[in-house]
């Protein structure tokens, strides 16, 4: 989750330079310490003397806490016979100067940091730390094991609360970072993914059962439960499930189309059509293309005129939902024109599929997955078909749909956790919803974000075009840094600068607003940087 940020002791003159400006910034400007400088430097007094624990995010220091293990404190000019307030015979620290930069505070760096202060007390063996804590954060002091002691010192705009930290609070207290850090990530993370997506309770506890063999009656009666149900979900006649991805899905499909001996047609918009492409061209499929750059759109007419001009075209194979931007293939209208072609239509619905209503009556065949919009697990590969296909012996077994059909989607050891998670995520499957959809793109374009947006796009992939002066890499590693979670580190949004809000699998409306509050201050503190650059 921190993969962007160190925790170090400063040990570089860059290093030190950035901590008198942020030393600066926090008690000069947010909290009037000291005199206003030209030169928005403020160098300790006990500079020297201080070794700062920083968080660094690239060449950035976001965050740094000083402390000072010689005498005299700054507390011993505060407080009058300071020892007189503290047990004796103790090694002492003084810890001093926590300061985080704004766009990170909320998040996990304070944790992080304050973790690092404890190990690095822990291994100079001080066995008492004082610190003069801000009344605002008495509260929190206290939880992780800090004393309050003495009168307040400060000043009375800036008043604080003499504490200190035992030894075994010490260690007590870099146990409870851990906790804090994980619970943090638990309770205020949000996950804008399109895998893994958030997981309701219900498919968790489903995920954590006991796992069955899958020769087990009890996996075998429950795979057929649950074959019928996607049926049901999709109108399908049949469907296989298998351990695998996507991909594996798609493989299957192509390994399938390798023996039907049938020239094709595959359309591409995006970077999951041209997967489609590269899958043909891997079982060395015959095949024409409708190719357009990403995001512009395939017209029926267009996929009309090739078929009206190529009858010997036999099979259309198309992503359902273009991952990579959100775009929406009209799926009625390309059955409709199969229909009347002849053609056996293939759809790789593996981002559509629990998302908006997928009716597979009229298609050939259907490549899908656990997870993304049916809210489970990733690890399940989905096949549905319309016809019965018998194994075939020049095929590699593993991606021959005959063969699942032949033993009941069971030919190899399957998941039983994966199994029984899906069926309870299809029990309380919901498609995405507009109106939340909705909600999330006037939010952005209300922040001057560009929104790729239309009829024709899915309610449950929102694509953001950034500003080139905005890095979407350090857009979103800024995020998780306020524990919000957004596509953006795959490399095919990371060369166009877009990032991707994915509305799949457990989004509850009050959840996704504090999200996207969250967001946007971020936004707005790049934009704000950009503009005042």
């Amino acid at each position: 989750m921190m993969t962007a940020i160190v925790y170090k002791r400063a040990d570089q003159s860059s290093e030190l330079e950035q901590i008198h400006q942020l030393n600066y910034e926090t008690f000069v400007e947010e909290i009037p310490q000291h005199r206003v400088n030209e030169q928005r430097k403020l160098v300790d007094r006990f500079h020297d003397a201080n070794t700062y624990i920083i968080a660094k995010k690239e060449d950035e220091v976001v965050g740094m806490i000083a402390v000072k293990g010689t005498r005299p404190f700054s507390l011993d000019e505060k407080l009058d016979q300071l020892d007189a307030y503290l047990p004796p015979n103790e090694t002492l620290c003084e810890i001093r100067l926590l300061s985080i930069k704004t766009p990170y505070r909320g998040s996990r760096v304070f944790y992080e940091l304050s973790k690092a202060l404890v190990d690095f007390c822990l291994e100079e063996h001080y066995t008492m730390a004082i610190i003069s804590g801000t009344l605002r954060q008495t509260k929190l002091y206290r939880h992780l094991g800090f004393r309050p002691f003495g009168p307040l010192v400060g000043t009375k705009e800036a008043p604080y609360r003499p504490m200190y930290l035992t030894k075994e609070s010490f260690e007590a207290a870099s146990k409870l970072f851990q906790k804090m850090l994980r619970r943090n990530a638990k309770e205020h993370g949000h996950f804008f993914l399109p895998g893994p997506v958030s997981i309701a309770d219900k498919v968790k506890e489903a995920w954590g059962r006991e796992p069955v063999s899958h020769r087990s009656h009890e996996v075998s009666s429950m795979l057929s439960k649950l074959k019928k149900k996607l049926c049901a979900l999709t109108n399908a006649n049949e469907v296989e499930i298998a351990v695998g991805t996507g991909t594996m899905a798609n493989d299957m499909v192509a390994a399938h189309l390798s023996i039907v001996n049938e020239k094709g047609l595959i359309l591409a918009n995006g970077e999951f059509g041209y997967r489609l492409i590269e899958h043909g061209k891997r079982f060395k499929l015959p095949f024409a293309t409708v190719e357009k750059p990403w995001n512009a759109p395939i017209e029926i007419s267009e996929v009309e005129n090739m078929l009206r001009d190529n009858r010997d075209i036999g099979w259309i194979w198309t992503v359902h939902c273009e991952t990579s931007t959100g775009y929406l293939f009209p799926l009625e209208e390309l059955e409709q024109l199969c229909l009347q072609y002849n053609v056996k239509l293939c759809v790789d619905a593996c981002s559509s599929l629990g998302i908006v209503p997928v009716h597979l009556k009229n298609v050939y065949i259907t490549s899908a997955v656990s997870g993304k919009g049916l809210g489970s697990y990733p690890g399940l590969a989905l096949v549905f078909h319309q016809t019965q296909i018998k194994p075939h012996h020049q095929l590699p077994k593993y991606l021959d749909i005959g063969v699942y059909q032949a033993k009941a989607s069971i030919p190899f050891t399957h998941s039983s956790n994966g199994l029984y998670a899906l069926s309870i995520a299809i029990e309380n499957h919901h498609f995405a919803s507009h109106a939340l959809y909705e909600l999330v793109r006037q939010k952005l374009v209300e922040a001057g974000l560009r929104v790729f947006y239309g009829e024709n796009y899915s309610p449950g992939i929102l694509t953001v075009q950034l500003k080139t002066e905005i890095s979407s890499r350090d857009f979103g590693d800024q995020l998780k840094l306020v524990g919000v979670y957004v596509s953006y580190e795959s490399n095919y949004l990371l060369e166009r600068n877009w990032f991707q809000i994915a509305l799949m699998g457990e989004q509850k409306k009050a959840e996704v607003e504090d999200a996207m509050i969250r967001l946007l201050k971020v936004y707005d503190s790049f934009h704000s940087r950009k503009v005042m650059g």
